[in-house]
């Protein structure tokens, strides 16, 4: 007997009934240019118009709503370096609920002040997972908060899939969906939509070269973790959980690692002929293509950009990677 993966599609479905009233339907952006650029046609889920300015909103919002009356008593609590922390705290508004807010010291000031301004309470922590990790459960035991982890749920997971699954309800032929992959609800989620709804469709992760570990864990077969993620990309800095490698092994067709430059001149690129801001993490799936690095010339592209928190004073355009 085949064994059922869950979340399924029709989680997704239900995920994106519920909240649908919390978040954008996210425009999808296309670029003459930047399609003679990729040698294909791409097109652009813009998640960095998301309320809180990232896709993490639709897995937080599926998260806090999900919970029981009782539940949502607690409040809840999450370890994050900025985006997934943001919108778990704007969930949590929304539902009347306190938010518990674990960052990296060394999270850029403007993830900080976004998760500050949704009313969530930061702690800072060293910037390791063990920390991380340590520090939420600390928390959690003072507090007696529910954990809602950013990527090993099943809600996050089918939140996080309603972003492929517009997409593709508005782009129904695509050849090819790229995605960045850090710890993997964003990829799996695209996965499972993307699978369920054109199962012939190639579903490729974009991964920093300095921060590759879900290249290694699937080429090794087992979760393989890097010590020290060296990568402007600061959302892309997070392992595998075993729920994300189980639907990675089964579901992804490829990981498709890009350099640091590459990084940064794909979100110069996005500015210059999109005219919008994407933050290094949602550039990262645009570089593969742009790149063109996964042999998709000619083929029809969707490529969700996964946020745009970015501190305009730091912008690295002209920095010398």
């Amino acid at each position: 007997m085949t064994e059922i993966l869950k979340p399924d599609l029709n989680d997704v479905r239900e995920a994106h009934a519920r909240i649908k009233p919390h978040i954008h339907r996210t425009p999808v952006l296309t670029s003459h240019s930047l399609d003679e650029i990729a040698g294909a046609k791409l097109f652009f889920k813009c998640e960095n118009f998301q309320v809180t300015g990232s896709f993490k909103m639709r897995g937080a919002t599926n998260a806090v709503f999900s919970l029981t009356d009782e539940e949502a008593k607690k409040g809840v609590v999450t370890p994050s370096s900025g985006n997934h922390g943001a919108a778990l705290a704007r969930a949590a508004r929304s539902r009347g609920m306190k938010a518990w807010i674990i960052m990296p010291d060394n999270s850029p000031m403007v993830k900080r002040r976004a998760v500050e301004a949704y009313g969530g309470e930061i702690t800072l922590c060293e910037p390791t997972m063990q920390s991380r990790q340590e520090t939420a459960a600390r928390v959690q035991a003072r507090t007696g908060a529910i954990l809602i982890h950013p990527y090993d749920n099943d809600s996050i997971i089918a939140g996080q899939a309603t972003a492929a699954l517009e997409l593709l309800e508005e782009v129904p032929d695509l050849d090819v969906i790229i995605a960045p992959v850090s710890g993997g609800g964003l990829l799996s989620g695209t996965c499972i939509s993307s699978k369920g709804m054109r199962p012939q469709i190639r579903v490729v992760g974009a991964e920093p070269k300095n921060a590759d570990d879900a290249f290694q864990s699937l080429r090794d077969g087992h979760i393989v973790t890097v010590a020290h993620p060296d990568t402007i990309a600061d959302g892309l800095r997070a392992t595998l959980a075993p729920r994300t490698f189980a639907i990675l092994r089964r579901l992804v067709d490829e990981i498709s690692t890009v350099t640091e430059k590459e990084i940064v001149a794909s979100m110069r690129l996005l500015w210059e002929r999109l005219k919008i801001i994407v933050e290094p993490s949602g550039a990262v799936s645009a570089a593969p293509a742009l790149n063109r690095r996964i042999h998709a010339e000619g083929k029809r592209i969707g490529i969700i950009l996964s946020g745009g928190n970015v501190d305009l004073d730091a912008l690295p355009f002209t920095k010398n990677l």
